[in-house]
């Protein structure tokens, strides 16, 4: 057991959340039981997780994206009414880290999916260095790299071909950061690799010769906040699951 205020602390120490300026608030969002034995991992603080947490009898939920987010209206109505509600009805924690779990060295949405692609990390772009790059073990043909990231995700990317070049270098970055493909390019990959894609990088990459891979947002960050729970676990002695919500964006 670990208290839910020095659960806090630690993981705004271990992902270093005043680095951010972030869209919303990482850290704690909804104040639950004082004490934390039990936590349940995922992707979205979607009215689905928090069913399946409360069901668990999980005291605290880690989540890469949380409730608030800057531009909402602060109302509570509708699903917020709803997820809130049972929030607080079954006294569950509710924790979520944005951009300071895209960037961790280790445990980040960016480190796990390199690690899983089996990428050579080399170095860092973008803002707050959010980018990754890296190399394939050997030279191969965007086909095949492909491919390979399909069987990896157990699901195909969408691919914008750029100009037939072997794939060598890798950048990525996970989630919705399609605008960052252009310092992607600057840095001398031979494909990039997102959760999202918008019309112009489709462009961008047909002019540059730089192909790109679009993952799918919720695809591509599954990892970090399974890795976070699995290693709160192991810190802590906690009780840990991970539970994937499938969403097909």
């Amino acid at each position: 057991m670990i208290s839910r205020d020095e659960l806090a602390s630690y993981l705004a120490q271990l992902l270093e959340v005043d680095r951010f300026a972030d869209y919303g608030p990482n850290g704690l969002q909804v104040e639950g039981r004082p004490q934390v034995g039990l936590i349940v991992t995922g992707v979205t603080a979607s009215q689905a997780l928090i069913d399946a947490a409360v069901a668990r009898g999980a005291d605290g939920i880690v989540v890469h994206h949380g409730l608030f987010w800057r531009g909402q209206d602060g109302r509570v109505t509708g699903w917020m009414k709803k997820r809130l509600k049972t929030l607080l009805g079954a006294d569950v924690n509710l924790y979520a880290y944005h951009l300071p779990l895209d960037a961790h060295p280790t445990l980040g949405n960016n480190a796990q999916l390199g690690q899983l692609l089996g990428l050579a990390d080399d170095g860092r772009f973008g803002d707050k260095s959010l980018g990754w790059t890296g190399s394939v073990g050997a030279p191969m043909s965007l086909a095949d790299f492909a491919a390979q990231v399909g069987r990896c995700m157990t699901r195909a990317p969408l691919v914008v071909p750029g100009d037939g070049r072997l794939i060598r270098r890798v950048a990525w970055c996970t989630g919705g950061a399609q605008g960052y493909f252009e310092a992607a390019i600057a840095a001398g990959v031979d494909v990039y690799l997102s959760g999202e894609i918008s019309e112009p990088q489709a462009h961008y990459a047909r002019e540059s010769g730089v192909a790109y891979l679009a993952l799918g947002h919720h695809a591509s960050e599954r990892y970090g906040a399974a890795a976070l729970g699995a290693h709160l676990a192991e810190q802590f002695g906690l009780t840990h699951e991970h539970i994937d919500i499938d969403n097909p964006a």
